[in-house]
């Protein structure tokens, strides 16, 4: 039986798009959200203005939705970039504002929008680029979708414990099939009460209060490690994808370092696609001084670790870090080299989109005769694309698990 919410809320589910966000046929609003909103509802109701913080919301579901509930002054923070256009996007359509470059032009009406019943929900939202103390100080209710990734759950519920009201609500949702009983020790590691909400439509809730200061010895984000085999040190928050360590992929496409440095002219520009910690960044930094590298992810943990990164490697000041979709805002035809090991997840499904989309990237921002580094599970066979897509493209090496090949512009 699905969840009754409350009349308000529906035509904002119901008006939800995924723009900006690429491919995967996934969708902007699933049963977790509605599951997270129907718990929160009563919890929203004892909540002020700029009390209640949504974390790693993805199309807007849980902010819109909280707004719909009564919420005021919502701050919000999501990793993604994309997540946080989305959410924009879909809050100014819901109120009838047009957004530039969003395809979905059709305004809903709010019921009660135009009586004033209700707020609009754009003005309520305030949105905060990166995770820090301040995004949850003082909050007494945080919404949040589940984390893949246990330290990046353990981040959030450090953040929370130690600057959010000391009555904090910390609820977060996510699908049965991507939790497990880690996350419930994760939160009860800086919470005395955390329980699991009844399941519904394969989803369900933790909710954790009562928070507790870190036990002793606990290692605070970010986290920082030195690989002594390629000699890099990696500085990580918890979102990071692979956090600390150096990812398979990444550790093969930097055992052609040389190869790389050698297609990059002195002076000349370099762009990490993708860039994660920023390993690949601030390899290629070190391995040709005179360069500038530009490091990019859309990914705010990522480009936060890829910053400090970069410093931890002592190439602080030639590493400029963005966070950006793909690359959108480097200049067509700036780059002389691009090292990009793409994804091939979008969220928790399987997708090559991300990475077409990245080649596609890497095409636009290279310089005619410049060349494109790429590392990727041999299973996905990407050299004939990026042939199409970039320029002529040879078989730089393969392992058991991943190809490295190289592709001049033409």
């Amino acid at each position: 039986m699905p969840l009754v919410l409350p009349p308000a809320v529906d035509p904002v589910l119901d008006g939800l798009s995924r723009w900006p966000d690429v491919g995967a046929d996934l969708v902007a609003v699933d049963a977790a959200d509605r599951l997270l909103l129907a718990e929160a509802a009563p919890l929203l109701a004892t909540c002020g203005p700029g009390e209640v913080v949504v974390i790693d919301d993805a199309y807007g579901a849980l902010a819109l939705g909280a707004v719909a509930l009564g919420a005021r002054d919502v701050r919000v923070h999501t990793d993604a970039v994309t997540s946080e256009r989305a959410i924009l996007a879909n809050a100014a359509r819901l109120d009838g504002v047009p957004r530039p470059g969003d395809p979905a032009t059709r305004a809903t009406s709010l019921p009660g929008a135009e009586g004033r019943d209700m707020p609009a929900l754009l003005p309520e939202l305030r949105v905060e680029p990166a995770l820090t103390p301040s995004v949850v100080g003082g909050a007494r209710l945080v919404l949040a979708r589940l984390p893949r990734a246990l330290d990046a759950l353990a981040e959030q519920a450090a953040l929370v414990a130690d600057h959010a009201a000391a009555d904090v609500t910390f609820l977060a949702t996510g699908r049965l099939k991507h939790m497990t009983r880690s996350m419930n020790e994760v939160l009860a590691s800086r919470f005395d009460d955390v329980r699991a909400t009844l399941a519904h439509g394969k989803s369900r809730a933790l909710v954790a209060r009562s928070p507790r200061p870190a036990p002793a010895g606990a290692v605070p984000f970010p986290r920082s490690v030195h690989h002594g085999d390629v000699g890099l040190d990696v500085v990580a928050h918890g979102a990071a994808f692979a956090g600390t360590s150096l990812d398979i992929g990444t550790r093969f496409l930097l055992t052609f370092l040389d190869d790389v440095a050698a297609d990059l002219p002195e002076g000349g520009t370099g762009l990490d696609l993708g860039c994660g910690t920023g390993l690949l960044a601030s390899a290629v930094a070190r391995a040709v001084p005179s360069a500038r590298v530009v490091a990019t992810d859309r990914s705010a943990a990522a480009v936060a670790s890829a910053a400090l990164t970069a410093r931890a490697n002592g190439v602080g000041d030639r590493v400029e870090v963005l966070r950006d979709d793909v690359a959108a805002s480097v200049p067509d035809a700036s780059v002389d080299v691009v090292v990009c090991n793409p994804p091939f997840h979008a969220g928790a499904a399987i997708s090559t989109d991300i990475a077409s989309a990245m080649f596609r990237a890497a095409a636009r921002v290279l310089r005619p005769g410049g060349v494109l580094w790429t590392v990727y599970n041999t299973p996905l066979r990407y050299r004939g694309e990026l042939g199409r897509v970039v320029g002529p493209t040879t078989h730089a090496g393969q392992n058991p698990k991943f190809t490295v090949t190289r592709s001049v512009r033409g």
